[in-house]
């Protein structure tokens, strides 16, 4: 069997490579369609290891996703990615300028469920300076993207909170030094995302990721010993898969060469050739759990013991709201971000108040929910954060909706994306909150959306989520215009990480945005009459037959069911 296209085109040249051609590349300011014509189509694969996702429909420019281990950064860290931002991530007069989004204008940069930014409208030219900025304050997008070790999660309130067994940030940094530019484990069958949590509330979703390790304790020759127990195999798109439990404890000075075995059995055994089945979730399938463990303590150069007493008590998704540190008379405070973007000047903001505001230890965090912490803050300095003009844009105490909102890039730049997502989600998650009177104990309702399948914006773990395609919307008209085709979302209910896991059901296909509120409203006024005291939303979808769910949606005055799939 052949290898698959990608794998042929690694084959070619080594993907680390294309690293120096960036600079040659940037140094002759060259086009496209010139640097296509020296590498060949190849190219836009391996510059994802600079991690650089070419704009398909938006010419030159270029995606580039910096990697923030743990989503910790500096407070000068943090300034950098902002003034970066706002330099750099410009959307070019041709396509709009000012213009080009009517919410957030030229200028703004993402966080993503994985920790990371990502900025919109760069130009190639730009790359290397841009490097040497974040060169000088530790900060790198070297595999941020591409078939490798991937931005390393972990608890953004790691070192703060006291629902944490142990800090755990040294051991996602020492995995993120290991894998960074190791030419050995940067060519793999499909990226390796690994997550490394010491809290017990497993903020890193170590539930969907390749690896995971959260935190445990063992006795050891009479000692008792706090580690790591592992899971493999997690992960969403196309077929999602809860990760499985290894029968291991991994010492935290144990913990990179455990993700090291892990990745060579990856690297050996994982599918070069059918691109669709190359994930390591499908390794694990094939395997089993059992051998598959047996494989990784035959490349693990330390001995791995069994396991011992599992500390996770559940899921934490979000830090949104002013929080007491362990340390008396220090507070963290969660900024909620919805869907995740933000005006680049007003990240560089938030990161200089954290240095005004705060202690010498003051940080900026990233959660995977998209949303930023600003730590170290003395309980006199409070107000005066929560006072400037990026606190008011990203309050700390938003409604439901609103602060479980998460968007992907979508159709807006991603050349996968079917609809368009960032915008919609801030509007809908405001227009949610002012429509829908939840119950006062409803703090948060996730709502995802996913611009495709492919499950960028964690829709399968979402009390409700999106998965979008383009939708025939009035399937009695007889003629076929263009006219009857609108953006449109598969419509799930009912998913969750933690002790009560589990993915959505996808309980109505091909549903039109328009009308997706009206069902959402109609779903929420039973559900505020039927809860159990304290029910969560997607504990109540999960009690109710979907073929109810349904009928309850189609209650709405809207062509809620009335949608096909188009094309």
């Amino acid at each position: 069997m052949s290898l698959n296209t990608v794998e042929q085109w690694k084959q070619e040249k080594h993907p680390l490579d294309v690293i120096e051609d960036v600079k040659e590349y940037a140094d002759e300011n060259l086009t496209f369609e010139e640097i296509e014509e020296r590498a060949g189509d190849g190219e836009w694969e391996r510059l994802k290891w600079a991690g650089m996702y070419s704009h398909g429909r938006k010419g030159d420019y270029f995606m580039l996703r910096t990697k923030v281990p743990g989503g910790f950064l500096t407070p000068e860290q943090a300034e950098v990615i902002g003034e970066v931002s706002d330099e750099y991530a410009v959307a070019p007069e041709e396509f709009g300028g000012e213009e080009q989004n009517d919410v957030w204008g030229d200028a703004y940069m993402d966080i993503t469920t994985r920790q990371d930014i990502q900025m919109h409208w760069i130009e190639v030219e730009d790359v290397p300076e841009i490097w040497s900025k974040y060169d000088e304050v530790g900060l790198t997008t070297i595999q941020g993207c591409g078939d490798s070790a991937r931005n390393v999660l972990g608890c953004p309130a790691a070192g703060l909170d006291d629902h944490e067994c142990f800090d755990a940030q040294p051991v996602v940094d020492a995995i993120t030094d290991f894998f960074t530019e190791n030419r050995e484990y940067a060519n793999l069958p499909r990226k390796y995302k690994m997550t490394v949590t010491g809290c017990r509330e497993d903020c890193a979703q170590s539930q969907i990721n390749d690896v995971g390790l959260t935190p445990a304790r063992k006795e050891i020759d009479g000692e008792q010993y706090y580690g790591f127990h592992a899971k493999v195999g997690g992960g969403l798109s196309d077929g999602p898969r809860m990760a499985s439990d290894l029968d291991v404890f991994v010492r935290p000075e144990d913990a990179v060469e455990f993700c090291r075995a892990v990745a060579q059995l990856f690297k050996e055994l994982g599918d070069r050739h059918n691109r669709g089945v190359c994930r390591m979730r499908y390794l694990v399938q094939q395997m089993g759990v059992e051998k598959f463990e047996e494989a990784v303590r035959d490349r693990c150069e330390v001995d791995l013991r069994e396991r011992g007493t599992d500390l996770t008590e559940g899921y934490t998704g979000d830090h949104v709201g002013v929080h007491e540190q362990k340390e008396e008379g220090l507070y963290y405070v969660g900024f909620n971000v919805i869907a995740g973007r933000m005006g680049g000047s007003e990240f560089a903001a938030a990161a200089r108040a954290a240095q005004r505001y705060g202690t010498e230890d003051a940080s900026v965090r990233l959660a995977t929910d998209q949303n930023f912490l600003v730590t170290h803050i003395p309980e006199e300095n409070l107000d005066d954060l929560l006072a400037e003009d990026f606190a008011e844009a990203y309050q700390p105490d938003p409604g439901p909706f609103a602060r479980g909102a998460v968007g992907c890039t979508g159709s807006e730049f991603c050349n996968y994306g079917i609809i368009e997502t960032k915008t919609r989600v801030k509007r809908w998650a405001r227009e949610l909150d002012e429509r829908i009177d939840t119950p006062d104990d409803l703090d948060v309702v996730r709502m995802h959306m996913s611009g495709c399948s492919a499950s960028c914006a964690q829709p399968q773990i979402a009390d409700i989520g999106f998965r979008g395609e383009t939708v025939k919307a009035n399937v009695d008209n007889e003629d076929d215009e263009d006219d009857d085709i609108v953006e449109g979302m598969d419509f799930g209910l009912g998913g969750a990480l933690g002790a009560d896991n589990e993915f959505i059901d996808w309980v109505e296909n091909a549903v039109p945005a328009q009308s997706v509120i009206p069902a959402l409203e109609e779903l929420f006024d039973v559900y505020a009459d039927e809860r159990s005291e304290g029910q969560r939303f997607y504990d109540w979808c999960r009690e109710v037959e979907n073929d109810r769910l349904r009928e309850i949606m189609q209650r709405a005055d809207a062509n809620v069911a009335g949608g096909v799939a188009h094309g």
